[in-house]
């Protein structure tokens, strides 16, 4: 049966008698031990107490001072802390504990209880069995974010950006972020529905704002970030969004823009426990591309992941056990003690707020209802919910201990909710949850427009000289490596059209000529500063003391800021921030590059859910560059192809930009096109490797001058026999290969198309390309074999365009892996490849 809650302590006064070593020592047993013995599951079926893996003394003394220790450390609230290295933590931890509990506004804590059940009962009522994720059984989620943001406010946050699943998260919406119920009882109604097709997403995946004023009239802005059913893949989106407000601040000139912003995660406790994302993301907290002041998680702790028990959903005693590995405080509390709860609210707003710290706060409740409204619990979980039939709503427990009829003002907001519910069955339309800031004004999605695809993107050649000139300075102080001095000094006579620019130096050009002009900049990527290929070396690494220098940050005066970042190793969370980040800086170019293509398939949850649908599901925008090194050079199946038939099959409505630019000077536009259009879609740039020195892909001054070409026609041809279109390194190769032909004496009377940008489709020029050669045979060529790559997409447009024209392909043979790992096979099959392009 439920375990009977403790009363909470009366405030204890330290035994001055009792020996001081001995008070100590036994003290520090139950700070390191404590929460093994404590109160947490409220139906009592769940984390029994343990025995302290250090006993206890028994002399008197001790045992005196325990008694004291035990009212501290093992009753409703348990405190992991004493893993913390810094003293000055742990003691700010302990005299939080060790003292008398401040006062509860009582009052305020019952009518956000009746508030928190009565919207869910309502919902019960009015729409049985459809799902809704009911909050009941740790309703107690409502007051403690209510305090938490009041204290926060206390310190400064003027703005949290915060995420969730499903648990909870209407309730939250209601009573925490303020949205009127009629607006969340329409989407019950499911009003309106000819405004969703083809989009939408369910009511409890979307996002919210609003506004939280505390008592003393202080204003927390509000943004609850959309989220799909990958319940932790949130987590970086918020903290890169996070980011961005605290970055916007600082260009603002705040001093304290990570005090102003408040990340914070709600999660739930299996999907806690096991999904890797959200030990990325943890893993971010004081990384110097990734710090945002420290995040307040909170854990909405059923003790239940869909049907399995703690004992199937992780491998300790707690689902936060993954968090010790970080040096921050963890404390779990017993959702049916309100009191506890707001306490730790207090403890855990104050620490972030002090230390600039994480904190994870573990809310331990139960789930009244199944997963879901439409699931029964009894037939997995019998004994548990045969506990919970029989418990009262915490309202009526928290008013009773309190000693208050709460009858008058439950009716009353029952009332109000029922109210609400009458007025959504009479909408026509659902009103949007979320408000978009300014800074999206002057961006937008749908369709491409007229001012957007005529965009120039060029500089002239006094802008390279000057830009290059900038990008290959350094302190004369500084000790540069020999091998990179070199280089430095290779690019400068690249401005001087000594040599031809690559696309290292074609892509810092491009860097350089935004933040130059405003446009911040913000790049991350596992060896993003080097480059993967040894490409970029965007900052310089003094080779005596290992200092960095990053000339992109001292191009001009007052220019925008340029950020570089080598991550941790992750694509998941990594991506996801990034996309948080270009979410909330818009004016800014944000990219992440892969350390080769395919390692995106580590974060496909992001760009399935956020990257490619964010429009569709919740009109967001975002203009985030994933740059996917990809090419065939024998190199393996993991490093070959970045997959771009994956890409490709998200695409509809104009929902992203995919790209392979095949030069040098085609990378710098596409780049630049993407920072200056108004038109916000995510880009996917397919970048070679073998390509970035070859003179086959490199440019010219002149070539900066002009604009991004989605095709690039071959006009040095008459009457060929074949048109080879075709994207990337494969083309170069073509190209190779005709000259040897040509000089051989064979025929290689074939035209060699560029298909630049994949989608959206370039009709008009493809069609021209065509065209140019009315009478030649159409070819198809890609590296990829034939079940990959952009063949299944291409073919279908070529065919609709060929006017009784013969349309062919040339793959490798399809493949159940990407590439051959043998060097020699590569050969054997890039050969047959261009000799089946050539006809022969």
């Amino acid at each position: 049966m439920a375990t009977k809650l403790k009363k909470a302590p009366e405030p204890t006064q330290p035994n001055t008698t009792a020996n001081p070593e001995r008070r100590e020592y036994t003290f520090d047993i139950f700070r390191r031990w404590g929460y093994l013995q404590t109160s947490l599951d409220p139906l009592g079926q769940y984390l029994p107490g343990e025995p302290f893996p250090v006993p206890v003394p028994e002399d008197p003394d001790s045992v005196q001072a325990a008694a004291e220790a035990r009212k501290f450390y093992c009753g409703t609230i348990a405190a992991e802390f004493m893993h913390i290295p810094s003293p000055e933590k742990r003691q700010w931890i302990q005299d939080q504990l060790e003292r008398e509990a401040p006062p509860v506004d009582q009052k305020g804590m019952l009518t956000d209880l009746i508030k928190a059940d009565l919207f869910e009962q309502v919902i019960q009522s009015r729409y049985l069995g459809t799902k809704r994720f009911s909050l009941e059984g740790l309703t107690v989620l409502i007051p403690f974010l209510n305090h938490t943001f009041e204290i926060s406010a206390n310190h400064g946050v003027t703005r949290s950006v915060f995420g969730m699943s499903h648990r909870g998260r209407l309730n939250v919406m209601t009573n925490i972020v303020g949205r009127n119920a009629t607006d969340i009882f329409a989407r019950f109604e499911d009003v309106d529905p000819r405004s969703t097709m083809g989009g939408g997403d369910v009511k409890y995946h979307q996002g919210a704002t609003g506004e939280f004023i505390s008592p003393n009239g202080k204003k927390v802005a509000l943004h609850l970030v959309s989220n799909p059913s990958h319940l932790e893949a949130v987590d970086p989106v918020a903290l890169g969004r996070a980011r961005a407000r605290q970055a916007r601040l600082l260009a603002e000139g705040a001093a304290n823009a990570k005090e102003q912003i408040l990340p914070l995660i709600i999660h739930g406790d299996a999907a806690f426990a096991g999904q890797g994302i959200l030990a990325e993301s943890l893993n971010m907290a004081v990384l110097h591309g990734y710090n945002v002041g420290g995040t307040i998680h909170v854990i909405v702790n059923n003790l239940l992941g869909f049907t399995a028990v703690p004992e199937e959903s992780n491998s300790s005693r707690f689902a936060t056990d993954i968090a010790k590995r970080l040096p921050i405080p963890i404390f779990h509390v017993n959702a049916e003690d309100p009191d506890a709860v707001l306490r730790v609210a207090a403890i855990a707003a104050e620490y972030r707020h002090k230390f600039k710290s994480d904190v994870v706060v573990d809310l331990i409740g139960y789930r009244r209802h199944g997963h879901s409204e439409v699931d029964d619990p009894t037939v997995t979980s019998p004994k548990r919910y045969a506990l919970i039939k029989d418990l009262p709503e915490l309202y009526k427990t928290y008013a009773k201990r309190i000693g208050v009829d709460p009858t008058e003002e439950a009716a009353k907001i029952q009332q109000h909710f029922l109210e609400e519910q009458k007025l959504a069955t009479k909408a026509e339309s659902k009103t949007d949850l979320a408000v978009l800031p300014h800074y999206w004004d002057n961006y937008k999605g749908g369709s491409l427009s007229e001012a957007d695809a005529a965009l120039k993107t060029g500089i002239d050649a006094a802008q390279v000289t000057s830009l290059t000139k900038a990008l290959c300075a350094y302190p004369e102080t500084f000790h540069i490596h020999p091998k990179v001095k070199k280089l430095y000094e290779q690019r400068l006579e690249m401005a001087e059209d000594k040599r031809q620019f690559d696309y290292g130096m074609a892509e810092l050009l491009a860097f350089a000529s935004l933040v130059s002009a405003g446009t911040p900049v913000r790049l991350t990527g596992q060896d993003s500063q080097r480059g993967t290929f040894n490409q970029r070396h965007s900052a310089l690494t003094d080779t005596e003391t290992e200092t960095k220098y990053i000339p992109l940050e001292h191009i001009t005066p007052n220019q925008a800021r340029f950020e570089v970042y080598n991550t941790l190793l992750s694509e998941a969370a990594v991506l996801g921030y990034e996309y948080g980040y270009s979410r909330d800086y818009p004016e800014a170019l944000v990219l992440w590059e892969a350390q080769f293509g395919d390692f995106a398939n580590g974060a496909q949850i992001i760009v399935d859910q956020f990257i490619s649908a964010g429009e569709a599901k919740w009109h967001l925008l975002s203009g985030l560059v994933m740059l996917l090194p990809h090419g065939y050079e024998g190199q393996g199946p993991e490093h070959s192809s970045a997959r771009i038939e994956r890409y490709l099959q998200l695409c509809a409505q104009d929902n992203m930009v995919i790209a392979q630019p095949s030069t040098a000077a085609q990378h710098f536009h596409l780049l630049r096109r993407q920072a200056l259009r108004s038109w916000r879609k995510p880009l996917i740039v397919f970048t070679p490797k073998s390509m970035l020195r070859h003179p086959d892909a490199s440019s010219t001054v002149a070539d900066f001058g002009g604009t991004f070409q989605n095709v690039l026609p071959d006009n040095g041809v008459q009457n060929p026999r074949r048109i080879l279109l075709c994207s990337g390194k494969i083309g170069h190769n073509l190209r190779v290969e005709r000259e040897k032909r040509q000089k051989a004496g064979h025929d290689a009377n074939v035209a060699i198309v560029f298909l630049e940008q994949l989608y959206p489709w370039p009709e008009a020029e493809v069609q021209a390309a065509l065209d140019q050669h009315r009478n030649a045979e159409v070819v198809y060529v890609q590296e990829e074999p034939a079940n990959m790559g952009a063949r299944s997409y291409v073919m279908p447009h070529l065919r609709r365009m060929s006017r009784d024209r013969a349309i062919v392909n040339v793959t490798r043979s399809a493949g159940a892996s990407p590439a051959t790992g043998s060097a020699k096979a590569h050969d054997l099959e890039e050969r047959a490849l261009i000799d089946m392009a050539f006809g022969v």
